[in-house]
């Protein structure tokens, strides 16, 4: 069974080591290492932004929107298996005028977001670190 259930403290860990994930991490814009003690200070913010979901009772995946960016990983156990979509379709039933910034090398959520009916619509040019 699937459903997508309100962030609390029990799964503050779980987002924070998915976040770290080095399969997941990469898709990110911010790629620095998340600690323990500023993921802390981040969920007593913006805790109540994000839900959960969760696959047999077991963390799968997140999704949370603030200030209407989204941001949604899945769990690479369980990728492949249309949780994001899930995640993300539920997501915009709550939060219609949210937007997406995706790395244009992430094809992934490309297809994902796509795939919930978004349009590529603008790029953000940054000049590459030597």
């Amino acid at each position: 069974m699937i459903k997508l259930v309100k962030n609390e403290p029990m799964y503050w860990e779980f987002l924070r080591e998915l976040r770290n994930d080095t399969e997941v991490r990469p898709g990110f814009i911010q790629q620095e290492h998340i600690g323990e003690d500023s993921h802390q200070a981040f969920m007593e913010k913006y805790g109540d932004c994000y839900y959960i979901c969760l696959v047999d009772n077991d963390p799968a995946g997140f999704v949370g929107v603030i200030d209407t960016d989204i941001r949604i990983a899945t769990s690479p156990k369980y990728q492949q298996r249309g949780l994001g979509k899930f995640m993300l379709e539920k997501l915009i039933e709550s939060h219609p005028n949210s937007v997406a910034k995706v790395k244009v090398a992430n094809e992934a959520s490309l297809r994902l977001f796509e795939s919930c009916g978004f349009v590529r619509k603008y790029y953000i040019l940054e000049k590459e670190e030597d």
